[in-house]
């Protein structure tokens, strides 16, 4: 079931972030869609919104970039290059779902079978000049 449907070009990026961040259920967001479709861009957008003066950037090599928010934080994951669930424990992604901050997570497939919480996914897709963005909240197993 999609709760929200967003077709948006990358001028209309703070405006998207903005509904998102309105309609989301939780604190942890899960970002699907290919290579190139804009994950890291709008969660860049999303920092902004949230009130992060932080330079946002791809976590690709370092695996999970944080940044600040007034009584918050950021925990954005770039999982592309983790090879397997071993990978994830041995950075610490438990400790890091512990927390009450925001977890923002690319390339969520890698680590699906550890997800047993209730997360916001959001797909993203490119068609033509246009992205498109799904959000789902449902319970992922």
């Amino acid at each position: 079931m999609v709760e929200l449907e967003i077709c948006y070009e990358l001028n209309d990026l703070e405006d998207v972030a903005k509904r998102l961040i309105q309609n989301v259920k939780t604190k942890t967001l899960l970002f699907y869609g290919d290579m190139g479709v804009g994950k890291t861009t709008l969660i860049k957008a999303i920092a902004k919104v949230l009130g992060s003066d932080d330079e946002v950037s791809s976590p690709t090599f370092s695996i999970v970039n944080e940044y600040q928010l007034q009584n918050d934080k950021i925990y954005h994951f770039d999982l592309y290059r983790i090879n397997d669930l071993e990978e994830a424990y041995n950075f610490g992604i438990e400790d890091y779902f512990d927390s009450e901050y925001w977890k923002l997570i690319e390339w969520p497939e890698k680590i699906e079978p550890m997800l047993s919480d209730h997360f916001d996914k959001i797909n993203l897709e490119l068609e033509a000049s246009n992205r498109i963005l799904k959000l789902n909240s449902e319970r992922i197993y």
